[in-house]
């Protein structure tokens, strides 16, 4: 087999040390593995139980040569910066950040759902944004029974959502409240997050939406072909520490058999169905985490519209949402 050298950027972020994870646990094919991160993290020494200890390199316009592909794990200002070097270097740049999202000359891509997608790429292709990935793996069988006209979603975003320092502060102030001490000023959030829930991720825009509930209806489009998906999104910080939960109500052109529905999500990759009400079986954020998989449950008649159906789903987002999918990104180009 074929092996390849292969980067990692921002590599001692939580996504960064995620890819490293990922990449092991799925026997990806590395001949040569280079993390990178900031002049502040360079000369770190990281250890993996597949590739044993590994020096932390500055990321560097030089830092990219002979790579095959390079894992962005970083923020948009370092992608920005460092894409031309990635490309010249002759690397496909696999980027987590946001910054090439929507360009029409770059795919976004959930291997699950549009996969093929990948292969039109000219050096970068993003991965999408947590939420979005969940949800529209959740979502996809329904797409393939009867198009998706439109989408209301709200999604309960664990605090990991938000970086490392997130579940800290979180476990921080639930302790002090618990001990009956001041609690810790928020930093990571707006707002106290311990027993409480912030229903703002992102700034505000124009339409008084967040950036973050905007990107499912403008990524959900570009991902599953559906140019004229209508979204209204409302996105809440919840005291939870990993794997994001959407509640979904899915408008199709045709009215649907939930058996058919249900039957499908099943079938489904990616999907595990976990829908029994009668016995107490639904996704849980505690039975998502560490693992890959969307579980979909609830699955019910909408009571409004005729043609929707209502669905709840849970998805690790450090996982699926954003290290695993880009691995599965990179096992299409070298399967390919």
């Amino acid at each position: 087999m074929k092996e390849y050298k292969v980067g990692i950027i921002g590599a001692t972020g939580a996504v960064g040390q995620e890819m490293l994870k990922v990449l092991g646990e799925r026997n990806f094919p590395i001949s040569e593995l280079r993390l990178l991160a900031s002049s502040r993290s360079a000369g770190k020494v990281v250890e993996s139980p597949v590739y044993g200890k590994l020096t932390i390199g500055e990321t560097t316009n030089d830092a990219f040569s002979g790579l095959d592909i390079v894992l962005g794990a970083a923020e948009n200002n370092i992608s920005e910066q460092f894409v031309d070097a990635i490309k010249a270097s002759g690397a496909v740049y696999i980027d987590n950040s946001s910054a090439f999202r929507l360009r029409d000359d770059v795919p976004l891509v959930v291997p699950e759902v549009n996969g093929e997608d990948a292969f039109k790429h000219n050096g970068v292709i993003s991965n999408p944004n947590c939420s979005t990935i969940i949800t529209v793996v959740a979502i996809n069988a329904i797409n393939k029974l009867s198009p998706i006209q439109a989408l209301y979603a709200s999604t309960y975003q664990a605090v990991s959502g938000a970086g490392a320092k997130g579940p800290v502060e979180m476990y921080e102030q639930s302790k002090a409240f618990l001990n009956g001490e001041p609690i810790p000023p928020a930093n990571i959030f707006q707002y106290q997050i311990a027993f409480n829930l912030i229903p703002q991720i992102g700034g505000f825009q124009e339409n008084l939406y967040t950036s973050e509930e905007m990107k499912l209806q403008n990524e959900g489009r570009k991902i599953m072909h559906l140019p004229d998906l209508k979204v209204s999104c409302t996105c809440v910080r919840v005291p939870v520490e990993r794997s994001h939960s959407i509640s979904a109500n899915v408008i199709t052109k045709d009215r649907l058999d939930l058996d058919v529905v249900r039957t499908a999500i099943a079938a489904s990759k990616g999907c595990q169905l976990v829908d029994d009400p009668a016995s107490k079986r639904y996704p849980m954020p505690l039975e998502t985490s560490n693992q890959d998989d969307v579980f979909v449950g609830r699955i019910r008649r909408d009571l409004i519209h005729e043609n929707g159906i209502n669905l709840w789903c849970c998805g690790d987002q450090v996982r699926k949402g954003a290290a695993t999918n880009a691995v599965q990104i990179a096992e299409l180009l070298i399967g390919r």
